[in-house]
């Protein structure tokens, strides 16, 4: 069932990437939105990438459903794919942003703990 779970999650973050991109975002942006930094850039990117980080999150659930399945929820192994999860989080938002989206810094941040507390645990 879970990897049942894990299969479908996979799948609707990336229809809801593919989709949310071709169907929604283009059509968002050919709308007037606020000007950051002296452009609407910013916010695009942000938009974008805000939208994508869902379904990096959903990815990292689904990954979670495999280690449940094969009953290798270790604390350890929990907390490695949380940090991986929020790794790649950082590195969309600070490559989308180029840094001015400062999320990249919590996010990295949290990464940093998870894989933290597993070297000191």
């Amino acid at each position: 069932m879970l990897i049942a779970a894990s299969v479908l999650t996979v799948l609707i973050a990336a229809a809801h990437s593919y989709l949310g991109e071709r169907y929604i975002l283009v059509r968002l942006f050919r709308q007037s939105l606020p000007k950051l930094f002296g452009s609407d850039h910013f916010t695009r990117q942000t938009l974008r990438f805000a939208w994508h980080l869902t379904s990096v999150t959903w990815i990292g659930i689904a990954a979670l459903f495999i280690l449940l399945h094969f009953e290798l929820a270790t604390q350890t192994n929990i907390l490695y794919i949380l940090g991986t999860t929020f790794s790649v989080s950082a590195l969309v938002s600070l490559i989308a942003s180029r840094g001015k989206h400062l999320s990249w810094l919590v996010f990295g941040s949290v990464a940093a703990l998870c894989f933290g507390y597993t070297i000191v645990a």
